[in-house]
Parts: structure tokens; C-alpha cells; sequence
């Protein structure tokens, strides 16, 4: 087959010809005529096309004239035409071969006037500059890019148009030409090229795109100059590889939206093959360049291979259900064969990986060198892995005094990674010193008082775990025949003595007082498990808390349970706020354990599963099955950006076996497991909504004479107060968007490409969920909205509360221990332990504390996981190039951008508001992490648009 223009020309030539000279085939070619003369100069294209069947053949102009105001003509004649050319002979007439010589003459009748005029078109090509691409490396493949830079060969680019040939129904012929390298601006290189483009081509639909160097490169954008109807505009943002690795060229469409049954005539075979290649064939090892999006299992947290104490269960599958992540194709482990292998390089999908300013400022890349390059300092600082803190001012030292750190074979880099934390010192060492966090700042002892410790459960960084009473007694779930009586110890008689003005609990109950921090089910079957992990204990635990009068939360009790175990019965213990020494003390012992349990339940659950894990299905879907022509890919495509890659990061060093989460978090090497079991017994997509999550825990009911459709249970609940603040701006600017690409159910109902996106989220994302009743039906324009609200509401807000204030609450480790070392003083206590207890109980508490190890590693990944990067991309801050694209949608934006403006406004009042004391006071830290927009750094607020660290 001949193939379209491969070549630059300034001046296009076309010959028309009868079909059978192009080998049967219906499509418009291109034929390159080159003499000596011409390698030397320029290329001469001859244009092969189909004309109806009553032409024969067409004279070609020799003229070199612009062909922008020369057209190409034929007369209508029956005399013979002769073209002096290049000794290259072009058969026209299939009876009479033409003998070469140094004049062409070729025989040519024709019966009617066949006219093409021309129209020139400039395109601009931006690259940005990477580290790692084309414009970085040195070498051998760096000297021939250079050539061909210098040749202006650096890109091949076709225009595709969007229709289809109106006489023959097939696609029009693409318009070829090389990109020279033009000019450079700060941080990108510019590339041009000018296009002949004929008159009847049509709107320009999409771009082919061939790296001709040896490394790839970011293309950015792509401006097509000079088309009579305007400039065209393709927003590309996307590696592109080099035609050496893969001689598939890439596609770019222009950043007008389709729904499928609205897709140009001419682009609907680009638009399904470019669906077909993003999902491959899920065969064999993923290379780094490529955009393959398909599903696996996670079998990649444990590495047997290097030690049998690292093997880790498959999470996805009957025995733990789990969302799937995205497949890599790497080889199985030798030592397990479920298992598979791990590298220094994670396969995420080419477009999926952090920009660079992200890698070189901060994100997991940099938790992964704090991991090879901090931990080790520590442990060399901290001779003793197991020492814990001798006192509270040794904790308090580390903000002043800092951890002098041991030389690093490579000068500065600890200072590189976290220049917050890090300093060089007078003799040039390096100093790990802490930046108190803003709840430090304003109350040194706010970790001690009870009222801060209620408060935290509703405008503290975990404020997904606190639910209503509303059952009494309490009663666990579990088989009574395995971990003991199922019954409470904490009693009605107990409530009763600290529920001031109610005489019963049945009555407090009846008002919604009580309030309950629930972990015993969820804990208590892994008990007997974690102790036998050295340096750390664990219980199922309950705590109540009682609504004041001034709407602000009391603590009440802590229950503290074992399962029987060692051939010991269960064993249970309330502990109460107390007015006595020894009890105020085994108050803080107990609060100590229930905050290591909050703690381990937000970073497994709430942040880890609930928001990063659950969404890697949604992309690798989104990717698979809608075209990034359909709008609600692009709709959602912000709010999934450098998700896969941060999680990839996440199962290299925090989440892996042996990594910050295992040897830093009470649950230890089963804390992955403990969030499987979460997402079997809690995770429902249906209640992950805001609104739906707020009921479900008794938090709200709905009341459609109330705010946002919902009463709060509690009035001055800060999460929620915000929350559905954001949720409902996000709803609007969702309805809106959807309301204009979709006029009526009917066209959600036959989309396609929608109903494939949901049905393989369900089936196969999450496809140890796929048989349950309550996933919603995707039949009618309100289904789809809260589909995508939930989904944006989960990428955006709900992660933005429970990541961006780890530092400010957790930086101080003692607010929210990570883990808890040792077992309550009253269980089982040996008469030397009570007795030291007894005579310095502050002793117990810091022994129960992380190890300084533990606490300062953890730290540190707190600073850098709670920072925001330079190039963060809040919530309505930007405006997509393709929703500017459509007026009515570039219109709702604005609206949507400006609700968020208003919310900051709002939020700044409520934090002034006195009467709102539980985001208000002495000492209290202002509720701010739903503020949509943030400065950089670790600021406690800023809602980005997707889960990027």
C-alpha cells in the first residue's frame, strides 16, 4: 500500500487517479515524486485520490507557486499533455508503459475541470522540559536527537480531519509534515511546521503524532493557526514516545467533547482503536513508556523471595476482598507463587506519573529517600531500635534541639528532601529538627485535656469514626465461642453516674446524646495475632462520649478488651476520668491505646482504603472504557491525576511489608489485612457520598427544611459543617455539566462507552463486590450525577480532611500515638510492674508511646505527606482546556469557582464564631482543611483536585 506524505513539502502537487491504480483500495494516498535535485533541496508531493469514474487522469501544475492563491487545475481536453519531471516514471495508463527519459511524458484525458485549492496553516508544537526526557540525557542518542533537531525532523505531525470523504465515505487523506525546532522559552522548546491543507479537508478532528528522537518527550500543547474557522487548539499534556520504542503513533484530539453517538464521522475509528490500545492484551511485563490501564490483585506488598517473614497475603479475592490495582505484569515470586516479584521501577501508565515539579520538591519519590536515606541516619543516631523517650522534654527537644544526624556519603541530600526539618549546623552536620505544628504553637499541653480529645473526633484529622448510639446495652457481633462474652462492660449504672440531666440511658439515647468510638469488632479477632509481634499490643476498644448542653463532646468511658488467649479468659476493663492519681493515670494509659487505635483505623481506612485505594479502579476504568473525547472523562480526569502513581509509591515503601505503616502502626505486618477485612464488612459505594455517610453513622438525618437537605445530629460538627458546604457546590457544578451533555435519561441509558465504564467498575474494579444489591443503577441523569459527585466528593474533599492536617495533629506524636507498646498496667500485672507503676506513672505512659525510631520516622513522613506541592491543583482554581472549549460549560465553571470563593469566606466566619466551640476557643486550632485553596507547604488547608500525595 502506498502510504500518505511522509515528507515536508512547501508546494503539494496532487494527481488525481481512477481507483484501479491504487490496488483496489477506496482510500486517498500520497505519492512522493524525489529526483537528486530535490533530496538536495525539496520534496515534491504527487496526491493520489479517488475522482469519480467518468475522469481518467489529471494534468499536474509544475508550478512552485504558493498554492495558498495557485490552485491545481486540468482542462477539459483530448489532446495529449506533457510534464517535464524527474526521471521518475508515474504509470497512468495501464495498456502502454512509458519508456524514461529525460522529459516525462505522460497521456492524460479527461472530461471534466477537477479544481483543489489550498489554504496554509501554521501549527506550534509546545515541549515542556523534562529531566528525563529527550532534552536531558547526553550520549550518543543525545548527538543524533541533535541531528535531527537540526534537520527539523524532531516531529511527524498529520492532521486527520473530522469527516469523512462525502463521495466515497471512507476517511480523507491525511495532511503530512515535519516540525523544525523553532525557539525556546523559559522551561519549553517551540516547534513549527506549515501545512497545505485543502480547502474541502474539512474541521480538523485530530493530530497524529511520531517522535522521530530517541528518548521521549512531554508534549504540551498543539495550536493549529490559519483554518478558516478559527485556531484549534489540542491540549496534549502527555508523554509521547519515541518511535524507536514503538512505531504506533500517538493520537491527540482536539479538546471539543463527544458523547459516542455524536463522534465526527471521521473519527470514530480513531477514537474506538485508541480504547482498544489503552487496555491491551494483559500479556507480559508493562514497559515504562507505555499507557496500558488493566486490573490485578495486590500481590505485591510482601517479598518472600528476600526473606520468608515478608511474605504477605493476596489482597482481591474470596478470602480478602480488596479493590484491584493496576496490573504491571511482572514475574511471580520463586518462594510464592501468588506473589509477585518486586523492582526498583513500579509500572504505572506513562500519563499517570508525578510532573516534575512534584518529584523535585516533594511526594512519596521523596518518602521513598527518606526511607534509604533518613531512616538509616536515625537508626546510626538511635543506637537502641526499641529505646522510647526518658521524659516529655525529650520529645519537647526534638523541636528545639534537634537529632544530629550522622554524615551522609551524599553532602546536603537530607537537606534537599526536607528542608523544613533538616538544618547544617555551625560544624556543617545535619540537625533533624521539628517545626511544632500549629496545635503545639497555640497550647503546649492540648494533648493532655479530655475535651480536646472528644473534640478531635469532629474537627480532628479522623472524623469518619465517631456514630450515634443507638442501641443499649452494647453488645459485640462476634463468636462468643471464640473471643468470650459478647456483652459491654460498661453498664448503664456507669453512664447513668456522668449523663447529667437524664436520668436513664434509654433516655440520652432517645435525645441522640451518647456517641460512640467503635473498634472492638474490627480489632479485637487480630489480638491474640499483634502480640505476638515483639514491641507492640493491641485491643478491641470502645469509647462513649456525652453531648453537652453547649454542643461540645464529654468523654465517658473507654472499654479495653482481650479475647481469652494463652489459655487466660477474656479480659475487659472501663476506664472513666477519674479524680484520683492512680485513676487519672490509667485514664491517659487508656486514652493512649484508644488514640493508637484511631490512628491506625484513619491511615488504613479511612485515608488509605477509603479514598486512595478505591479510586484506582475508577481510573483504570475511566481510562479503558470512555474516550478522553467523551465528557465525563473529562470531567473526572483532573480529580485522577497522579493517583496510580502515588499509590504505586505507596505499595514501594508505605505500605509494603516491612515499610513505614508495618513497623510504625499498632496492627503491624497485618495492617493491610485489617483494611481488607474493613472492606469487606464497611465499604459501601453507595455510602461513601457524604450526605449517605453522615446517616449511616447517625450523624445526620435527612430533613428537606434543613441546610443541604440534612439535619446534624450534632449542630457544630466542623467536618460536616464544611463538608456538605463543598459537597453541595460540587453537586451543582456536576449537575450542571451533566444537565448539558445529557438532555434526557435516554441518552445516559444508550451511552455506550458510560454504561461499559460503570458495569466494569462494578464487575471487575471491584469485582469482589460486583453481586452486591446496593451498587446504584446507572439509568438516569440524577443516577450519573451522584455517581460523579461521590466520586469527585471522595478524590477531593474527602481526602483533603483526612490527609493535609496529619502534621498539624500527629507532628506532636503523644495527641496521636501511631502505636501502643504495652499492655494496660491492670492486666495481669506482675506486683513489681504495679509497683513502678504506682511510683512513676509517667514512666508506663512513655513506654507505651512509640520507640524514638518509630516516632521520628514517622514525623518526618507526616511533614512530607501533609505538604502541598508548587504545582498543586486546588478544586475550581483551573479551568480545564476542554470545558473552555464549550460556553455553557466554561460558564457553570465560573459559577462553581465562585460558590468556592464564597465557602472560604464562610469557613473564615465560622472559625471567628465564638459560639462555635468546637472550632473555637483558647488554644483551639481553626477548622481549615476544607478551605478549597492553599498557598504550598504544610499549611492544614487546600482542597486539591485529586489524591496526589
Amino acid at each position: 500500500m502506498l502510504k500518505p506524505q511522509l515528507h515536508q513539502s512547501q508546494s503539494t502537487q496532487t494527481l488525481f487517479l481512477h481507483k484501479p491504480f491504487i490496488h483496489g483500495s477506496r482510500r486517498s494516498t500520497s505519492l512522493p515524486i524525489w529526483s537528486r535535485p530535490s533530496l538536495l533541496k525539496k520534496h515534491r508531493n504527487v496526491r493520489v485520490g479517488l475522482i469519480p469514474s467518468n475522469t481518467k487522469a489529471v494534468s499536474i501544475s509544475n508550478s512552485s507557486s504558493d498554492s495558498s492563491s495557485t490552485p491545481t487545475t486540468t482542462t477539459k481536453t483530448t489532446s495529449t499533455t506533457t510534464m517535464t519531471t524527474t526521471p521518475t516514471t508515474i504509470q497512468t495508463t495501464p495498456t502502454t508503459p512509458t519508456t524514461p527519459t529525460t522529459t516525462t511524458t505522460t497521456t492524460i484525458v479527461t472530461t471534466e475541470v477537477v479544481t483543489e485549492k489550498f489554504i496554509s496553516v501554521k501549527a506550534t508544537i509546545t515541549v515542556t522540559l523534562t529531566v528525563g526526557g529527550f532534552l536531558s540525557h547526553l550520549g550518543l542518542k543525545r548527538g543524533l536527537d541533535d541531528i535531527t533537531d537540526m534537520l527539523g525532523q524532531s516531529l511527524l505531525l498529520e492532521l486527520v480531519s473530522a469527516e469523512l470523504d462525502p463521495k466515497t465515505g471512507l476517511e480523507k487523506v491525511k495532511v503530512a509534515g515535519f516540525a523544525h525546532r523553532s525557539r525556546r522559552k523559559e522551561g519549553e522548546i517551540m516547534y513549527e511546521t506549515d501545512f497545505k491543507v485543502p480547502v474541502h479537508f474539512g474541521e480538523v478532528g485530530a493530530v497524529l503524532v511520531e517522535n522521530e528522537h530517541h528518548k521521549e518527550m512531554f508534549l504540551k500543547d498543539i495550536v493549529l493557526d490559519g483554518l478558516p474557522y478559527g485556531s484549534v487548539h489540542l491540549s496534549c499534556n502527555s508523554w509521547v514516545h519515541s518511535k524507536y520504542d514503538n512505531p504506533e503513533k500517538r493520537v491527540f484530539f482536539t479538546n471539543k467533547s463527544y458523547l459516542p453517538s455524536q463522534t465526527p464521522n471521521g473519527l470514530v475509528r480513531l477514537r474506538e482503536e485508541e480504547l482498544v490500545t489503552l487496555r491491551g492484551n494483559g500479556q507480559g511485563e508493562r514497559k515504562f513508556f507505555e499507557r496500558i490501564y488493566d486490573y490485578d490483585v495486590y500481590n505485591d506488598l510482601g517479598e518472600p523471595d528476600k526473606n520468608l517473614r515478608l511474605d504477605r497475603p493476596v489482597l482481591g479475592g474470596i478470602e480478602f476482598p480488596y479493590p484491584r490495582r493496576c496490573r504491571t505484569g511482572r514475574p511471580q515470586c520463586e518462594a510464592d507463587s501468588l506473589s509477585e516479584k518486586r523492582s526498583n521501577k513500579w509500572y504505572v501508565p506513562r500519563d499517570e506519573a508525578f510532573s516534575e515539579v512534584k518529584q523535585l520538591t516533594f511526594s512519596a519519590k521523596t518518602v521513598y529517600s527518606v526511607m534509604h536515606a533518613l531512616v538509616p541516619s536515625l537508626e546510626t543516631a538511635m543506637a537502641d531500635n526499641d529505646r522510647g523517650f526518658a521524659y516529655f522534654s525529650a520529645i519537647d527537644s526534638l523541636f528545639s534541639v534537634g537529632i544530629n544526624l550522622p554524615p551522609f556519603k551524599e553532602q546536603g541530600i537530607l537537606k534537599t528532601l526536607l528542608p523544613r526539618l533538616v538544618n547544617v549546623v555551625a560544624s556543617g552536620d545535619d540537625v533533624l529538627r521539628f517545626v511544632p505544628p500549629e496545635t503545639m504553637n497555640r497550647d503546649k499541653f492540648f494533648w493532655f485535656r479530655d475535651e480536646e480529645f472528644a473534640r478531635q473526633t469532629l474537627a480532628g484529622l479522623n472524623p469518619y469514626s465517631l456514630k450515634l448510639v443507638t442501641e443499649w446495652p452494647l453488645k459485640s457481633e462476634l463468636d462468643p465461642e471464640i473471643y468470650g462474652p459478647p456483652e459491654s462492660a460498661i453498664t448503664k449504672e456507669i453512664i447513668e453516674q456522668e449523663i447529667r440531666g437524664f436520668p436513664t440511658v434509654q433516655e440520652a439515647i432517645r435525645e441522640k446524646k451518647l456517641f460512640i468510638l467503635d473498634y472492638h469488632d474490627l480489632f479485637l479477632p487480630y489480638v491474640s495475632k499483634i502480640r505476638n509481634i515483639e514491641g507492640t499490643t493491641l485491643y478491641g476498644s470502645r469509647t462513649l462520649f456525652f453531648l453537652t448542653r453547649e454542643g461540645t463532646l464529654r468523654p465517658l468511658a473507654i472499654e479495653l478488651t482481650r479475647p481469652p488467649m494463652d489459655g487466660k479468659p477474656q479480659w475487659k476493663q472501663v476506664f472513666q476520668p477519674s479524680w484520683n492519681a492512680t485513676g487519672v493515670w490509667l485514664w491517659r494509659l487508656a486514652k493512649a491505646h484508644v488514640l493508637a487505635h484511631d490512628s491506625g483505623y484513619h491511615q488504613l481506612v479511612s485515608h488509605w482504603l477509603r479514598t486512595h485505594c478505591v479510586t484506582e479502579p475508577y481510573i483504570i476504568a475511566t481510562n479503558r472504557q470512555l474516550s478522553v473525547l467523551h465528557p465525563i472523562y473529562r470531567l473526572l480526569h483532573p480529580h485522577f491525576r497522579y493517583t496510580m502513581e502515588i499509590n504505586a509509591l505507596a505499595r514501594e515503601s508505605l505500605i509494603n511489608a516491612g515499610g513505614i505503616i508495618e513497623s510504625s502502626f499498632s496492627p503491624g505486618k497485618y495492617s493491610l489485612e485489617m483494611s481488607a477485612v474493613a472492606y469487606g464488612k464497611e465499604w459501601r459505594f453507595d455510602q461513601e457520598a457524604l450526605p449517605a455517610d453522615l446517616i449511616r453513622r447517625g450523624m445526620a438525618v435527612e430533613d428537606p427544611t434543613a441546610p443541604h437537605g440534612l439535619k446534624l445530629t450534632i449542630e457544630d460538627y466542623p467536618f460536616a459543617n464544611d463538608g456538605l458546604l463543598m459537597w453541595d457546590a460540587i453537586k451543582q457544578w456536576v449537575t450542571d455539566y451533566v444537565h448539558h451533555y445529557y438532555p434526557d435519561s435516554s441518552v445516559v441509558q444508550t451511552d455506550g462507552e458510560l454504561q461499559a465504564w460503570w458495569t466494569e467498575i462494578k464487575t471487575v474494579g471491584h469485582a469482589d463486590k460486583k453481586d452486591e444489591p446496593w451498587w446504584p443503577e446507572l439509568n438516569t441523569r440524577e443516577d450519573l450525577i451522584g455517581i460523579i459527585t461521590t466520586m469527585v466528593w471522595v478524590t477531593s474533599g474527602h481526602h483533603a480532611a483526612v490527609n493535609f492536617g496529619q502534621y498539624v495533629y500527629a507532628g506532636y506524636f503523644p495527641n496521636r500515638p501511631t502505636i501502643a507498646r504495652t499492655n494496660m498496667p491492670t492486666e495481669d500485672p506482675s506486683p513489681e510492674f504495679w509497683k513502678n507503676f504506682l511510683k512513676k506513672p509517667e514512666v508506663a505512659l512513655l513506654q507505651c508511646f512509640p520507640s524514638q525510631i518509630q516516632a521520628t520516622r514517622i514525623m518526618a513522613v507526616l511533614d512530607i505527606l501533609s505538604n502541598h506541592s508548587p504545582d498543586e491543583e486546588y478544586i475550581g482554581e483551573k479551568m480545564e482546556a476542554a470545558w473552555a472549549e464549550e460556553p455553557v460549560i466554561k460558564a457553570a465553571f465560573e459559577r462553581f469557582k465562585g460558590r468556592l470563593l464564597v465557602i472560604e469566606g464562610i469557613i473564615d466566619d465560622r472559625n471567628a464564631n465564638s459560639e462555635l466551640k468546637n472550632r473555637n476557643g483558647a488554644g483551639v486550632v481553626p477548622y481549615e482543611l476544607l478551605k478549597p485553596f492553599s498557598q504550598p507547604g504544610v499549611t492544614g488547608m487546600g482542597v486539591p483536585y485529586s489524591i496526589s500525595i
